[in-house]
């Protein structure tokens, strides 16, 4: 069995921070990486890696929109010209002159009030012939009436950040920042954020439009079986007719339920969140359980040869890292095992 491990945010994102390590014991994934060949390049969102890996180019932006359609749309009727823009609920703070942006893992929005919200806001803009689609109280949907000049950041590449330099960019930005600002204003006096509000809730103020574009001619990677629970992860293997599973607790169920056919993804993102949110405590706390439930079942698996190629990715702003491990490489004794602060 080959077995493909990305992780993204494996790395915490500030270098300067590495007493975050000293207290977490990590000896599987530190001999992964002590064996393992490390092939290193550029930074990159995982949005972007998930694209290349599908063999998917860049439009104006990463066809993000069209893909995670596919997963969701039910009986809407859409055409593969069809542009689509995701248009999703976040808060923006204010903070020492920045405009900070939270997405839906801080707001826990439910689909009620998602559909609350967008009946609102396509009372806005439905004179634009534009109708906003909250087809998951987190992802909502805009088809778009022919192709927008609009080059926009993936929400998270902003998520956590100052987005005062990150707003879309494109002839057509004025007009949609146009857009964005009038739906701000509306939610401002919206009813239920005044709920929201008294409840001590966080407050749905704004939108992120990104991930617009028309769905690829074809979606192609080289895997027999997806395991993952990220929604993008899961939109590509259907759209590539590749088999999925929701990802299992640990390494040991994988194990015991893939068969050995051809190379299986692992996509866990369970990290991410944390790194986007400078949380450090959960962060390290999570890492920890992933030593626990996939590096050390994984790096027995390969020990008793289940697994005959392992490779593990890591994904983030800085650089993208892959370790390529066979159990003949378990034998390179003059490899030396060093913190994982130090492949950082």
């Amino acid at each position: 069995m080959k077995l493909h491990l990305c992780i993204p945010d494996l790395f915490w994102p500030e270098n300067l921070q590495t007493d975050i390590y000293q207290s977490l014991k990590l000896p599987a994934l530190e001999m992964l990486f002590a064996k393992g060949h490390l092939v290193e390049g550029a930074g990159q969102t995982t949005e972007s890696w998930l694209c290349k890996l599908f063999d998917i180019h860049k439009q104006h932006d990463w066809p993000v929109a069209s893909i995670t359609l596919l997963r969701e749309q039910g009986n809407i009727e859409c055409n593969r010209e069809d542009y689509w823009l995701r248009v999703d609920p976040v808060h923006l703070r204010i903070e020492n002159n920045h405009l900070l942006l939270g997405d839906s893992y801080i707001l826990n929005i439910s689909l009620k009030e998602a559909i609350s919200f967008t009946d609102s806001i396509n009372e806005l803009i439905s004179d634009n012939g534009l109708v906003l689609l909250p087809l998951h109280s987190d992802r909502w949907y805009l088809r778009c009436n022919g192709t927008p000049d609009l080059r926009t950041f993936l929400l998270s590449e902003v998520v956590g950040k100052n987005i005062n330099d990150l707003l879309p960019l494109g002839d057509d930005r004025s007009i949609w920042n146009s857009r964005v600002n009038e739906i701000q204003m509306l939610l401002h006096d919206h009813p239920l954020n005044q709920t929201r509000e008294s409840q001590g809730e966080l407050v749905v103020n704004s939108v992120w439009l990104w991930g617009g574009g028309v769905m690829p001619e074809k979606i192609y990677a080289p895997y027999t079986k997806i395991w993952s629970n990220h929604v993008f992860a899961q939109a590509l293997a259907r759209a590539g007719d590749i088999a999925f599973c929701n990802l299992p607790e640990n390494g040991n169920e994988l194990l015991r339920h893939a068969d050995n056919l051809g190379e299986q993804l692992v996509f866990l993102d369970n990290l991410q969140k944390y790194a986007n949110y400078k949380d450090a405590f959960n962060w390290s706390n999570e890492l920890a359980r992933i030593e626990q439930n996939w590096f050390a079942p994984l790096l027995q698996a390969l020990k008793r040869k289940q697994i005959i190629q392992l490779k593990i990715t890591t994904v983030n702003n800085c650089s993208t890292k892959d370790f390529t491990l066979t159990p003949s490489s378990l034998w390179k004794f003059w490899a030396t095992v060093r913190p994982v602060k130090s492949y950082g």
